[in-house]
């Protein structure tokens, strides 16, 4: 007898397993390369002592919190980026006892992806290949991103230290956003700030007309 033909409907219901397992494998691979990244960056943060402290303006307790790690291992220096007015940090610091040369207090940074952009430079100056990053609990998923991008690829390695927080954590929408500047500093020595500030102008007009634009702009000038 001769064999039996298969039906196109059947051979659709094999062949539908093993195209869904192919792509599912494609789909998995970059996040594993994540997974890997991430966990290599954790382990090279474990293995090194900071030389400094990066501290992410916008918000007191992130100074005070500083001050407090500053006293405690008094060889690291601090660098405080667009935080507190001068004679505020500079009190903040003195109260805690840290003397002032072990202070830089820089001003230039307008938003997250410039904290870094703006001090890189100054830290490979300082001959600084490790610090400790520090900022609010809610705000360290961004600032990582954008730190290991930006201080990765001057071979900076960052110990996170985030202060505690009753903030909700910010939308990953800001992550992908500043993540996909700091690639574009990296590419182009730009940060795409024009297109910030070109966005939260529109925000204001959105929100005048009664809509809420609280998920997008960058409020948080750390």
């Amino acid at each position: 007898m001769p064999g039996k033909i298969p039906s196109i409907r059947q051979e659709v219901f094999v062949s539908q397993p093993r195209k869904t397992k192919k792509r599912f494998s494609l789909l998995l691979l970059p996040v594993i390369g994540v997974a890997l990244w991430l966990g290599y960056k954790q382990g090279q943060s474990y293995l090194v002592k900071p030389e400094a402290a990066i501290v992410l303006g916008g918000h007191e307790d992130r100074e005070r919190f500083a001050a407090k790690l500053a006293a405690q291992d008094p060889n690291i220096s601090i660098w405080v980026s667009s935080g507190s007015p001068q004679k505020y940090v500079e009190k903040i610091f003195a109260e805690a006892g840290i003397d002032r040369d072990r202070l830089h207090l820089d001003y230039h940074a307008v938003d997250t992806v410039t904290n870094f952009t703006t001090l890189v430079d100054d830290l490979k100056a300082h001959g600084i290949d490790s610090v400790y990053l520090i900022t609010s609990e809610n705000h360290m998923r961004r600032a990582l991103i954008i730190g290991e991008i930006v201080f990765g690829s001057r071979g900076i390695v960052i110990k996170p230290v985030s202060v505690p927080s009753d903030a909700p954590s910010e939308p990953i929408e800001k992550t992908l956003r500043d993540g996909a500047r700091a690639l574009l500093w990296l590419a182009t020595g730009g940060t795409g700030e024009t297109l910030i500030e070109r966005e939260s102008r529109n925000l204001q007009s959105i929100k005048h007309s009664g809509r809420s634009p609280e998920d997008f702009v960058d409020r948080d000038k750390s």
